[in-house]
């Protein structure tokens, strides 16, 4: 009986483990160009997405986003959020006129981007350039 009750509480730790943890295919955080240096030395793919709160293209793009930071397809991709509304500097270097704007990096030499771009196929073809 101690033996059948220790198995179903081992089974329970194992399945809120599995659970609990996240097999999270890409990083998504706030840019920095610290974070983008070591990134890109690194050669890692990397996703810039220009956002505003305000837009509701971005929030149109972010399920995709979303969507690939748990695919494993894309476990590599750096993705680094810049704020279109209070990055107006890096946005002028970037040349990004516009929210809703996405670069595809691979290591230090930008890929492709697009503006505006909500469907899935668009977005994920952006970010598969980095690849």
């Amino acid at each position: 009986m101690k033996a059948m009750f220790r198995a179903a509480v081992f089974l329970a730790g194992l399945f809120t483990l599995i659970a609990t943890s996240q097999i999270s295919a890409a990083d998504r955080s706030d840019y920095t160009q610290a974070k983008f240096e070591a990134a890109a030395q690194a050669g890692k793919p990397i996703l810039l997405e220009i956002w505003a709160a305000w837009c509701p293209v971005c929030r149109a793009q972010d399920p995709v986003i979303k969507s690939m930071m748990e695919d494993p397809a894309f476990k590599e991709l750096t993705i680094l959020s810049i704020d279109f509304d209070t990055e107006k500097d890096l946005l002028r270097r970037l040349n990004v006129q516009k929210q809703s704007t996405l670069i595809a990096y691979k290591g230090v030499a930008e890929q492709a981007r697009s503006t505006g771009d909500t469907s899935v196929n668009g977005i994920r073809g952006l970010a598969k350039k980095a690849l």
